[in-house]
């Protein structure tokens, strides 16, 4: 090999691939918690809705517990939960994902982490997925958060969605430039 391979992009197929997948449901009815909606644009850098993004979001459930066979803590998930979503972009960049809110699970070591939600984002044009986490503007544990508080403090309201109203969340992820999302590499 005389050279490196240059890299290549998803390309048109991630678009047809979105519009073939089924609406997900994460909340079945009997679900335990309060339900809320979370609604949002993913924009690029110049602040223009990205219409084929897929958001898949993973979290506890109300009483922080993860439908997950490593989530070995005494007591059960809530079985009317899958703890798994998502969601495709519609034309401006839209998306609204339907869920519970999450309670606070443990945190690496010691101590709690507040309520929030694992956000990846994938895309035409992204090789890797984007993580990111979405926590809630009303949660008085943001401020003890180990996660939270490792990021610098300008920048950690690109992780906080705010109350656009009665149970609903406003979340943008914006994926370039000077208001970028905080992702994480993990």
């Amino acid at each position: 090999m005389t050279g490196i391979t240059p890299s290549q992009t998803v390309g048109p197929y991630f678009g047809i691939l979105l519009r073939a997948r089924a609406e997900c449901r994460q909340v079945k009815d009997g679900a335990c918690g309060t339900r809320i909606v979370l609604e949002g644009r993913v924009l690029d850098g110049a602040g223009v809705g990205i219409n084929d993004a897929l958001i898949e979001t993973w979290q506890a459930d109300a009483n922080g517990r993860y439908q997950h066979a490593e989530d070995c803590r005494p007591g059960t998930a809530d079985p009317n939960f899958s703890g798994f979503g998502w969601a495709h972009t519609g034309k401006d960049g839209e998306f609204h994902l339907q869920t519970i809110k999450p309670g606070p699970v443990p945190a690496p070591g010691r101590g709690v982490q507040a309520p929030h939600i694992l956000v990846s984002v994938m895309g035409r044009g992204i090789l890797t997925r984007f993580i990111t986490r979405i926590y809630f503007e009303d949660e008085p544990a943001n401020s003890g958060d180990p996660i939270l508080t490792l990021v610098p403090e300008a920048r950690r309201h690109t992780l906080i969605a705010r109350r656009a109203r009665d149970g609903v969340y406003a979340f943008d992820i914006v994926m370039q430039g000077p208001h970028e999302t905080v992702f994480f590499d993990v």
